[in-house]
């Protein structure tokens, strides 16, 4: 079984756990950083804001509501079906690593937000999660209900690492630490606006950090940090510090998308208008990687998490020809079961007749291939 990494010191208090959580070496690569259009500022209270919607999130005091009806109910209530795990297909994973230009479009579900995307001769992660815990403290706090689905050191070498945002469960210290430890420092980390000088407190120097609208360019692939609604914070002290994110990434030969974390909103439609130029040529996204878990209570939830309902619009939103749902089944942040998220997805599908080939989940260290 793969194993965790180790424990990490104490910083703060459980109900911060619970609000921020919930929510061989390789030649380096040509990276270049350039804006392609004019990007969004930070404003003038020295915090960032949502596109459509108010700060988020709500007041201390629905937070506090929402634990009080879940402690008092015992929710989230225990699943009543296994999360599917298979076992990784690690041969598969290094062949493809391997092949370079050759490389065939291949997803693989580490667990959680935690994907690797194999596409356009590069091998890219997207919010590595490997701790035992999404939490600043290791002996308290959401504690995953399943191993990574491919340990880290089973990992191939890592070219890009994506971060969406630096809640715990999508910015996990110990995880980017290891991975810019074993390929070092070659790597690249590419993060929004204001995590760079996070990366450097924790020793890691290869890092390009993007505000919306912005891209990189490494081996002939643009990655763009594109608007998605949500929030930030890791303290008491520094919300909204730091921007978040989704990316959409942009190659020769296959064109993906990550969600990161968000509530449903018009940025993805804006994201779909915006790049339809870019987009054109292959006739939009081939793939987008979107959030469906985390949704209840829906009140409180909504505007930072969307449902499958809306996951099901966002791949809509997006022209995306095939999606992926992530951002569920490992940790439990909210009231609905580990196991809920695909059934509301699977009745989603049929309200909407979507097929289940276009929208579907994966097995945790599952690999599925993909037609370029």
């Amino acid at each position: 079984m793969p194993t965790y990494l180790k424990p990490r010191g104490l910083k703060f208090a459980w109900l911060f756990c619970v609000m921020l959580a919930g929510c061989a070496p390789q030649s380096p690569l040509n990276a270049t950083a350039q804006t392609t259009a004019s990007a969004v500022p930070q404003a003038q209270d020295g915090k960032f804001h949502n596109n459509y919607v108010d700060t988020l999130p709500g007041p201390l005091t629905d937070l506090l509501r929402w634990q009080w009806n879940a402690w008092r109910n015992n929710l989230p209530p225990p699943p009543t079906t296994a999360i599917p795990v298979v076992t990784p297909d690690l041969a598969a994973i290094r062949a493809n690593a391997a092949a370079g230009s050759a490389m065939r479009p291949a997803i693989t579900w580490i667990g959680h937000a935690s994907m690797l995307v194999q596409a356009n001769g590069l091998n890219v992660l997207t919010d590595p999660i490997f701790s035992e815990r999404a939490s600043p403290v290791q002996w308290i706090g959401p504690k995953r209900n399943q191993a990574p689905g491919v340990a880290l050191a089973d990992l191939p070498p890592i070219d890009v690492v994506v971060i969406s945002h630096n809640h715990y469960d999508h910015l996990d210290v110990a995880s980017v630490q290891a991975l810019n430890t074993r390929a070092a420092g070659k790597t690249l980390f590419l993060v929004p606006m204001g995590l760079k000088e996070w990366f450097a407190e924790e020793g890691i120097q290869n890092v390009v950090e993007l505000n919306w609208w912005q891209s990189n360019t490494l081996g002939g692939v643009d990655f763009m940090l594109t608007p998605v609604q949500h929030w930030s914070a890791r303290g008491i002290n520094d919300r909204h510090k730091t921007l978040w994110g989704g990316w959409a990434v942009m190659g020769p030969s296959f064109n993906w998308y990550f969600g990161g974390d968000s509530g449903y909103s018009a940025d993805f439609k804006d994201t779909a208008t915006r790049l339809a130029p870019r987009l054109a040529a292959r006739g939009g996204f081939d793939l987008a990687l979107i959030p469906v878990g985390a949704y209840e209570p829906e009140w409180f939830m909504q505007p930072q998490h969307m449902n499958p309902t809306q996951a099901l619009q966002v791949q809509r939103d997006l022209g995306a020809k095939h999606s992926m749902g992530v951002h569920w089944g490992t940790f439990n942040l909210t009231d609905e079961p580990l196991d809920q998220p695909p059934r509301d997805l699977a009745k989603a599908r049929t309200a909407q007749g979507v097929p289940e080939d276009v929208f579907s989940v994966l097995a945790i260290g599952e690999t599925r291939f993909l037609k370029p």
